[in-house]
């Protein structure tokens, strides 16, 4: 087993209105946004009619400064006002991990 270190997921579920103009772009920056914030660890999304994002970070108190960013809280509103009918936010530790992959 390698070693592990336990980290943080952040899992952002939605639906979405039938206004998403601009919705794309903003979440391609916001990705790109959050790469470059100190313990950003990585991402996982699957979009369909529930929408799921996972981010992965090294603490809670990178989690707290990526929440705060202004850009962030920025599209946190748009998304309030114009992109989102619903959405809830789990933070979670991460103590195990393990993969299958097939070759």
């Amino acid at each position: 087993m390698k070693n592990f270190k336990p980290y943080y997921a952040v899992i952002f579920t939605s639906t979405q209105t039938e206004d998403t103009k601009g919705y794309t772009k903003m979440a391609e920056k916001m990705e790109a946004l959050a790469k470059q914030q100190k313990g950003y660890l990585g991402i996982e999304s699957a979009k369909n009619k529930v929408g799921i994002t996972v981010s992965y970070w090294e603490s809670l108190k990178a989690i707290k400064n990526w929440k705060a960013n202004t850009e962030h809280l920025f599209a946190q509103q748009k998304g309030r006002e114009q992109w989102y009918n619903w959405y809830n936010v789990r933070i979670c530790k991460v103590e195990r991990e393990y993969e299958f992959k097939l070759d």
